[in-house]
């Protein structure tokens, strides 16, 4: 360079221009800030563990771009379309504003932007051969346990196993219910911790309460409450075993195993048990009349619909429930939980207004845990051949609430 443009460019401040464009000078003031950060990256607002935008950065400018380029993560024609900026973009659209959140977002997009750019420039950086994969950088678990422990996914299974319960007990845990004045009155906002919808709730339970305990998932008191173990004003609401108990501890040992990082390989994770997708409902089952040998022990039922096309019962179950049968009263009766193949048509009309059942033919299928397996372990699936008592077939027309009650007698369902 001519040593009067130079001095020129020196004394106008444009050498600091030429500078600040290359990667290595923006990986130093923009990059490595972040890095060296004790503060948390604007990916845990998503992810609840295992992934931080500092898995990503390595110690040069250099190996952080060639480790995120052979990983797809930069566009080189295109680097304002990189993969990395549009998972910083990323926000959860189910979390209230956060403002620090926001700003720290904010700076990470804009320094991630500003060097890629500078790096895709670079003709000899971009041609540079490929790094191995241990010398790439990014989470230390497999790319399936990350995006388990996405809080979408979390959210997803609370769905499924908390909020599709609810109505085993959320009448005395929802503000505003008459069944929850008077204990609001008693023991404070912290007894209506279900909320508007299942993210609202599922933020209040992380966030506002002690109902989860992370080192010893059983004795969460969102279990233990509901078993009446611990004083519970609601009286017993769920038994070990039971759909409620099985769903509600399932989530909480996931959530458990997540936060402290337990998952180690793909293999660890929960398998998906169905295809369905359950839903919640306060429609009410009742069995009458009920057999001495069924008393004092824990019943399920699941229920299939008659298809009139079809001219036979559906595939899948469309309804399940379970409850410890009533020997005195010689009575079993519960709320139903009703099911959708997911993909569904049905699946769909469900997600947009109250699930329902339509009137008809349906079937019930009796199971009796006679030898308390499900008291012994609690996420046994019963023995469908030991297990199952009768079926019984009857028209109903599901009308909603206690007083409502779709009912069978004992009599009409046909035991082995």
């Amino acid at each position: 360079m001519h040593p009067f443009l130079l001095s020129f460019l020196i004394l106008t401040g444009a050498s600091e221009t030429i500078a600040t464009d290359s990667p290595k000078v923006v990986f130093e003031k923009r990059i490595l800030p972040i890095f060296k950060s004790p503060n948390p990256s604007s990916c845990t607002e998503c992810h609840l563990a295992n992934l931080d935008i500092k898995n990503y950065i390595l110690s040069t400018s250099e190996k952080t771009f060639l480790s995120m380029r052979d990983q797809g993560l930069v566009d080189i024609k295109e680097p304002e379309k990189s993969r990395i900026l549009k998972f910083i973009s990323m926000k959860d659209p189910n979390s209230k504003p956060n403002i620090l959140m926001t700003k720290t977002r904010d700076e990470e997009l804009k320094a991630f932007s500003e060097w890629i750019k500078a790096c895709c420039k670079d003709e000899a950086l971009i041609k540079m051969p490929k790094l191995t994969q241990e010398e790439r950088g990014g989470p230390d678990k497999p790319v399936e346990i990350v995006r388990h422990a996405r809080k979408d996914r979390l959210l997803e299974s609370f769905e499924q196993n908390i909020w599709a319960m609810r109505f085993r007990c959320m009448n005395c845990h929802t503000a505003g219910h008459p069944d929850s004045v008077k204990l609001q009155k008693e023991h404070g906002d912290r007894v209506t911790w279900f909320k508007k919808t299942p993210a609202e709730t599922m933020d209040y339970i992380l966030t506002k309460t002690k109902l989860i305990d992370l080192d010893n998932p059983e004795k969460s008191l969102l279990l233990l409450k509901p078993l009446n173990e611990v004083k519970h004003g609601g009286g017993k609401k769920f038994i070990i075993g039971d759909l409620g108990y099985q769903s509600f501890r399932n989530w909480i040992e996931d959530y458990a195993l997540i936060k402290g990082g337990k998952y180690k390989i793909a293999a660890d994770l929960p398998k998906q048990s169905n295809n369905q997708t359950q839903f919640g409902t306060e429609l009410w089952f009742k069995i009458t009349n009920t057999p001495a040998d069924w008393g004092d022990k824990l019943l399920f039922t699941t229920i299939y619909m008659w298809d009139e096309k079809l001219g036979n019962w559906e595939k899948d179950p469309i309804a399940v429930s379970d409850r410890m049968v009533w020997g005195k009263g010689k009575t079993w009766q519960h709320t139903v939980t009703v099911m959708a193949p997911k993909g569904s048509a049905r699946e769909s009309i469900w997600r947009k207004s109250c699930p329902s059942l339509a009137p008809g033919k349906y079937k019930v299928v009796v199971q009796l845990d006679k030898d308390g397996v499900s008291a012994k372990t609690w996420d046994a699936k019963l023995d469908d051949k030991t297990t199952i008592v009768g079926t019984g077939e009857f028209k109903a027309s599901w009308k909603t609430g206690y007083g409502q009650m779709t009912s069978i007698d004992a009599a009409n369902i046909t035991r082995k």
